[in-house]
């Protein structure tokens, strides 16, 4: 594991008591590159002037596996990345700290801040977060003389638009749908459905969630939307760049790969459509920041959570261009208010969060693996192996064989 001394490296005499250090376990990647560029540009001199220095410490590979070897040995961090998806097995090890009365929760966004909470307490800040938005091929609809799709579109009308402007050619659809969870749990969720019951149970065959499946996997089995292997593609991005697709359904992090890989594609972004609830449904993909119970520099911990989520760091990875803020204030920001497609297609992102049944991209203690029979069914559904009631039947017999080995 690399270290990644950041701050002033000296030890020094601040108020007669030693700088103190701040260990920080994240992701590799890029991360650690931001996080010095963060501490340099925006908040090194304030932590330096208070005696605080940091060190990143990039867990590679699996980062899951990782922290809880790291949390279980007692060498974790005094400040490590919470991911989302496995926040409840994280929290349940009793070794992150309760941030109630620490740090003022009120300045985040609600649905992520209950993203991190247990039993009536907090335990992460997001420290920044995607939702999915649709994409749109603004010269498929033109050429098919559609209307591109907008925030009033219920399911009924954005599927009648996908259908008409896959009616254009052969090679051409409507929408990329991937038979993934990671996806499709949006619809479900428009539909009022939850993943999870008051007693921690998962109802597949709940009449709200098989119609959610139906409406989903017909429009494959129709041909307006195409998985993206049958495209040669490894993910909906793909499908989209090809300019045989007229909608996709993605996150902002979309942006980066269209700029690169499909500059002269003219695009645009909205909502996702209104379910049958009345409700439009999504997903949060978010990382937070939590503090080791076992961190002996707890204050400082506190203190340097507090700057890396601050209003000044949070407008600096906006501006830079790399995440969607967590801080509620951020979003009237003029960064949003620009004309330019990616411009807004943040600020849908941004919106997204609080329009809706928004739910964290989570899965109680058992991680993503909780995705695996829903996947499955609609595989089968899509490639017409099984009909929906035959697929979710079995699926709901597998998950129920998964949560109870989880108790």
């Amino acid at each position: 594991m690399r270290r990644i001394l950041i701050g002033t490296l000296v030890l020094a005499l601040f108020g007669g008591a030693l700088a103190q250090q701040i260990r920080i376990m994240g992701y590799g990647g890029q991360d650690p590159a931001i996080l010095v560029r963060l501490l340099d540009d925006v908040i090194g001199a304030e932590l330096a002037a208070e005696g605080i220095t940091l060190s990143y410490e990039p867990l590679e590979g699996d980062f899951n596996a990782a922290l809880f070897n790291a949390l279980s040995a007692g060498t974790a961090a005094d400040i490590f990345y919470i991911p989302v998806e496995t926040a409840p097995g994280i929290i349940a090890t009793g070794k992150v700290l309760a941030l109630d009365g620490l740090i003022d929760t009120d300045a985040f966004i609600d649905t992520l801040v209950e993203a991190y909470t247990v039993d009536g307490s907090v335990y992460g800040i997001a420290k920044d977060f995607n939702t999915l938005a649709i994409f749109y091929n603004l010269d498929l609809f033109e050429e098919a003389g559609v209307e591109v799709p907008n925030e009033t579109d219920t399911w009924e009308t954005f599927a009648d638009k996908l259908r008409g402007v896959a009616a254009l050619d052969d090679d051409v659809y409507g929408a990329c749908f991937p038979a993934g969870f990671d996806r499709f749990g949006a619809f479900a969720f428009a539909t009022g459905w939850q993943t999870f019951d008051d007693g921690g149970a998962t109802n597949l065959l709940d009449p709200a969630f098989v119609e959610a499946v139906t409406w989903y996997t017909d429009l494959v089995r129709e041909g307006v939307a195409i998985q993206p292997s049958d495209i040669g593609q490894g993910w909906t991005g793909g499908c989209f760049a090809t300019d045989n697709v007229a909608v996709a359904i993605e996150g902002a992090w979309m942006l980066g790969f269209l700029r690169n890989e499909a500059p002269n594609l003219q695009y645009g972004s909205t909502f996702m459509p209104i379910g049958p609830s009345g409700e439009r449904g999504n997903f949060l993909y978010t990382v937070a920041y939590g503090i080791n119970t076992d961190s002996p520099n707890r204050d400082a911990a506190v203190r340097v959570l507090e700057a890396l989520t601050s209003p000044a760091a949070q407008q600096w990875v906006l501006e830079e261009g790399l995440a969607i803020p967590s801080r509620t204030e951020l979003a009237d920001n003029p960064f949003f208010l620009e004309e330019t497609a990616e411009a807004q297609a943040n600020a849908t992102v941004f919106r997204g969060a609080a329009d809706g049944n928004v739910l964290g991209f989570q899965f109680g203690n058992i991680g993503t693996d909780w995705m695996t029979p829903v996947n499955d069914a609609l595989v089968a559904i899509m490639t017409g192996q099984a009909s929906v009631d035959d697929a979710l039947t079995e699926a709901q017999r597998d998950l129920n064989a998964l949560l109870d080995r989880a108790r």
